[in-house]
């Protein structure tokens, strides 16, 4: 892909300097690590400009919207098929305009949209052919997609308990619970060529297509997901252990390693370094992070 201008950090082509600092604040909460990489890869890969008509497909709570017009004045259609996840993005205040939708059969007309981005939601589809056909009726010729979704060769530590089912032959554990894993409500999960041939089967002609996080925290996912996530959406935390905990309060923590939860992330990211710094022969992924464009 052409570069228009020296970019800010390495390994991204369109975020700038103000960009990634107003991110280093916005993510500052993120225990999740492949969330965190995959995010700044995604906003990078849309590219927004003022003035964009973005739709977030399969929004939930709205994290990326709000992170979204943190970075530029653009117009927000956030859909999703659950209703308690949309009003929780109406109750943070998010500028978006939101949908209940089956995403299989969107609201809009041909050709609405700038840019669409779809973050772990074709996973979710029962027909991700239909859904993604979808996508690229509403984009706009020359328009951009940055779509993410789970990697089928993924870490055991990230999930060893669906990595030991699936090493066994058997079916991984699909109903939602506490030691579902990565698998949750997925019909599926994807290999490059299997994401290549969905986004290309579509008409979307592909510009980048990334495997990303290989090291992890052992059963991270299921601290996050299982455990966190369930604190923070039940309001169980002390004010300043969720102000260090929820995705929407970077901007209200201060970053001090007192708070056992800013200690806990730091600790984290540590264990992630590596990351930024594979050798090239790593096999196994968390994450399919994809840039595509509706040809004009």
């Amino acid at each position: 892909m052409e570069q228009t201008s020296t970019p800010a950090r390495p390994g991204y082509y369109h975020l700038t300097e103000d960009d990634h600092a107003k991110l280093d604040v916005l993510l500052r909460n993120e225990a999740d690590m492949a969330y965190r990489r995959r995010a700044r890869s995604l906003l990078d890969h849309l590219d927004l400009h003022d003035g964009d008509k973005v739709l977030d497909c399969g929004c939930g709570m709205g994290v990326y919207m709000m992170m979204m017009t943190r970075l530029r004045n653009v117009e927000i259609y956030g859909v999703d098929g659950d209703i308690g996840r949309l009003e929780w993005a109406e109750n943070e205040h998010v500028d978006a305009r939101l949908t209940r939708v089956d995403i299989h059969q969107l609201p809009f007309a041909d050709n609405s949209f700038d840019k669409i981005l779809m973050s772990e939601v074709l996973e979710h589809m029962a027909d991700d052919r239909k859904a993604i056909a979808e996508v690229y009726r509403v984009l706009k010729p020359g328009g951009t997609l940055a779509l993410s979704v789970p990697h089928a060769n993924y870490p055991v530590l990230w999930d060893p308990i669906n990595k030991t089912l699936e090493a066994l032959g058997l079916e991984p554990i699909r109903e939602p619970g506490i030691i579902t894993g990565l698998w949750s409500n997925h019909f599926r999960l994807y290999l490059p060529q299997d994401l290549r041939s969905v986004i290309s089967g579509a008409g979307f002609e592909i510009d980048i297509l990334e495997e990303q996080t290989h090291y992890c925290f052992p059963l991270i996912h299921l601290i996050v997901y299982s455990i966190g996530k369930p604190l923070i959406e039940n309001n169980l935390l002390p004010q300043n252990l969720r102000n260090a905990a929820d995705r929407f309060r970077g901007e209200k923590n201060s970053g001090s390693l007192l708070n056992p939860i800013n200690l806990g992330v730091s600790v984290l990211r540590h264990f992630d370094e590596p990351n930024n710094h594979l050798r090239g022969d790593e096999q196994t992924f968390v994450n399919l992070v994809l840039k595509a464009h509706k040809p004009l």
